[in-house]
């Protein structure tokens, strides 16, 4: 999608534009990914919140409300000026997942890609973190890649893949009407 690689065959479509006619630029401009490990920068977290881009502080502060960040920046001496080391080992796993899609957010993307972004957090931190990708996925293209049901249950769309192919595609109450793959 990103082209990090060429396509093989046949071709993908942005607004009707063909990605390969796309300056690089201007085509990974339009995502924004949230991986399932975030990775963070040495620097404050506005900073890794805007990773380089002319982004507002209002931006940034307005990203991290929408997303239910603010009472955790609120707690810190420094708030946005807070010092994250390499990788923010002193972060929880919720805490960076956060800072990701405040991040996602901020830079306000035509689409938006979340790759097991849940995974790797508990059930308590899952329920704060869906409201976050709630937020995040109202009005943009949204490509969620998930295990987890409740991460997918209120895409348009859902397909389900099994050894490399897709087997299934509906909405969350039609796959499992199905009884397939995917209720199981």
């Amino acid at each position: 999608l990103m082209r990090f690689y060429d396509i093989q065959r046949g071709e993908i479509l942005l607004d009707s534009r063909n990605i390969r006619s796309l300056e690089l630029e201007y085509l990974r401009s339009a995502f924004a990914v949230v991986l399932q490990d975030v990775f963070l920068f040495s620097g404050t977290l506005e900073s890794n919140i805007r990773l380089g881009s002319d982004i507002s502080r209002e931006r940034v502060l307005a990203a991290a409300q929408d997303v239910n960040l603010m009472p955790f920046i609120n707690s810190l001496p420094k708030g946005l000026d807070h010092e994250v080391n390499e990788r923010g080992t002193t972060l929880s796993v919720g805490q960076r997942q956060l800072l990701a899609f405040a991040r996602a957010l901020a830079h306000d993307p035509q689409i938006l890609i979340l790759d097991e972004a849940t995974s790797s957090v508990d059930t308590e931190t899952e329920i704060q973190i869906r409201k976050a990708i709630d937020r995040l996925m109202e009005h943009r293209t949204s490509i969620v890649i998930a295990h987890r049901l409740s991460t997918i249950q209120k895409c348009d769309k859902i397909l389900v893949m099994h050894k490399g192919r897709v087997r299934e595609v509906g909405t969350h109450q039609q796959l499992l009407a199905q009884r397939g793959l995917y209720y199981k």
